[in-house]
């Protein structure tokens, strides 16, 4: 019962003012840490769905033109960078010694766009339960790092908010995280890292389909709809009735799912889960998290990429 009282409150706290992205993953870290989860199966379930709701929700505060500048710009660097991580995350795998199938998630979903790229090719793959939970633990670890770490980065190393949200986009696994780190940063960075990051998350779909031919797997593919939702919102505030009151308020609400998304997120991370990753996926999540991250930021400052 004071697991259950706990949980309603964290979920309460998410829906007040003084919330934001990074304190409701830590009060969901926290609640985690000292409680067992009442209801983890429906957790997960609506916490994926709640993510996508809360994309749409923030596309009606985007406008269609800055979305398609962002897309065309990040597309080269986005297919180089998922190119470089899929690589590299498969050769430390190797060297770390960790079996080949959660290698291969965990470079696609640090490659992609974490939990919902591993949700996408884990069945296609033949992945067992444990596998699937190894890749998902070790990606929603290092989400919950570089949610709380990289706006600290970014004002350290003085990036503008274009900078940043690019960073964002093409260093952070899951799209909860990125959204939630550039909103903190700032409204430039936060459209910037959005569009980047859906452009990014498109590639489920072809790494799926390639994934499946090489297995000459069957296996129901899942499509990104919400990404389409998403750019149908940006329409609607762009040329239909721009700056709508009932499109402010679905752009607040999408913040508002954000943040109880990123509690829900990070109440599932538990002790237990935590153990069942094990060090060597774990080492190798961290060794090509932080090889993408030096590597885009350092590209980035340089010029060499950018919106």
């Amino acid at each position: 019962m004071n697991a259950r009282i706990l949980f309603v409150a964290g979920l309460i706290f998410c829906l007040t003012p003084w919330a934001s992205p990074p304190l409701a993953l830590v009060a969901g870290l926290v609640f985690g840490a000292i409680a067992t989860h009442p209801y983890p199966g429906p957790s997960r379930r609506f916490s994926k769905l709640l993510l996508q709701a809360a994309v749409v929700g923030l596309g009606f505060g985007m406008n269609l033109q800055e979305v398609v500048k962002a897309g065309k710009s990040g597309f080269l660097y986005t297919a180089l960078s998922i190119t470089f991580a899929m690589a590299v995350g498969m050769l430390l795998g190797k060297l770390v010694a960790v079996r080949p199938r959660p290698a291969f998630l965990i470079s696609t979903g640090t490659a992609i766009c974490g939990g919902s790229a591993i949700a996408a090719v884990g069945p296609i793959t033949g992945a067992t339960e444990d596998e699937m939970s190894v890749s998902l633990g070790t990606v929603f670890v290092l989400n919950s790092v570089a949610l709380l770490t990289f706006p600290a980065i970014g004002l350290w190393l003085k990036l503008s908010q274009t900078q940043f949200g690019l960073w964002a986009a093409l260093a952070i696994h899951d799209t909860s995280s990125v959204v939630g780190a550039s909103a903190k940063y700032g409204a430039v960075a936060l459209a910037v890292g959005t569009t980047v990051k859906l452009a990014r998350a498109l590639w489920i779909v072809p790494v799926s389909v390639g994934t499946a031919a090489v297995k000459g797997s069957k296996s129901h593919i899942q499509w990104p709809w919400f990404i389409l939702f998403f750019c149908l919102a940006a329409v609607a505030n762009t040329y239909l009735f721009p700056g709508a009151p009932a499109y402010h308020f679905l752009s607040a609400a999408g913040k508002v799912m954000l943040i109880v998304t990123l509690f829900l997120i990070g109440a599932s991370l538990s002790p237990s889960a935590l153990r069942k990753v094990g060090p060597r996926p774990l080492l190798q999540g961290v060794l090509l998290w932080i090889v993408v991250a030096v590597v885009s930021l350092a590209a980035i400052r340089a010029g060499w990429v950018r919106i």
